[in-house]
Formats: structure tokens, C-alpha cells, sequence
């Protein structure tokens, strides 16, 4: 059992992640193809969105991967392959868009987001501490004479 166990472990430790790369798809330089999987980790797909090219099996990431291997096949340099998938697709394409004004709201909003909310909860607590409540009225006489009376009762 225990050469099973670290047998599994040893498995474990040189296991890569599994990325969604057909080897029909790959370049047959392995140089070309280590730039292909780094620019892959940089674009974003389309469909998944919160995955990279080189990890998603959608189709359209897919094509993604054909375009960039093509152009570093054709001689295009990184700069030039990421500028090509941007001006197709936008600078959504990028899991890390560049810090510009088109582009001000991906980078901002999560803060004024998380501002806005402490000010609700600041409100919330503030309006509960001063007692948004008016106090109640005092008893009128008679129902000041009404209360004596029902609390004398249920008295032993």
C-alpha cells in the first residue's frame, strides 16, 4: 500500500496542467511553440472569459490559438501577434488589459464598487446607532390610569 501511495505522489509531483492544446495545433519549433504558450496565457477567451486560450476547448479559443501560431509562424513578434488579436477582438482579449481610458472601469470599478459599499454598511450602522425612530409618546391620563388598573389585576 505504501509503494502504491508513493507511486500516486511521485505521478503527483510531475503531473503538468492539462491545457486544452490539441497537438494538431502545435508548432513543430519547439522555440515557436514555448512563445505560442506564453502569449496563450496572456489572451483571454472570448466564450470562458475568466480562462486563458491555452486553457479553454472552446471553439472560438481554438481559432484563437490557429491565429497566434500562424502569425509567429509568419515571423510576427509578440508585440506584433497581441496587437493583431487586439485590434480584431478589442483589449477585452487581454487578461491583463492595459490602464487607459477605454479601459478605466475594469481597472477602477472594483474599488468605487467596494467603496460604495462600505458606505452602505457605514449608513446602515450609523442611522441604527442614533435610533432613526422618533421615542414613543408618554401615556395619555387615562390610558396612564388604564395600565395602573390591568397591572393590579394580574397581580396575586
Amino acid at each position: 500500500m505504501r509503494r502504491v501511495l508513493s507511486a500516486v505522489l511521485i505521478v503527483l509531483a510531475f503531473a503538468s496542467p492539462a491545457l486544452a492544446v490539441n497537438p494538431s495545433e502545435m508548432l513543430k519549433d519547439p522555440a515557436q511553440e514555448h512563445r505560442a504558450r506564453e502569449l496563450g496565457k496572456d489572451l483571454r477567451c472570448l466564450v470562458c472569459q475568466n480562462q486563458s486560450i491555452d486553457d479553454s476547448d472552446a471553439d472560438l479559443a481554438k481559432d484563437l490559438r490557429v491565429i497566434v501560431r500562424e502569425r509567429i509562424s509568419a515571423g510576427d513578434s509578440d508585440d506584433q501577434v497581441k496587437t493583431f488579436v487586439v485590434d480584431r477582438y478589442g483589449d477585452y482579449v487581454l487578461l491583463k488589459p492595459p490602464f487607459k481610458g477605454t479601459t478605466l472601469v475594469l481597472w477602477v470599478g472594483p474599488f468605487v464598487l467596494f467603496a460604495a459599499g462600505l458606505w452602505v454598511v457605514f449608513g446602515f450602522y450609523r442611522r441604527r446607532a442614533t435610533g432613526s425612530q422618533p421615542p414613543p409618546a408618554p401615556l395619555s391620563a387615562e390610558e396612564q390610569r388604564r395600565l395602573d388598573k390591568l397591572l393590579k389585576e394580574k397581580s396575586p
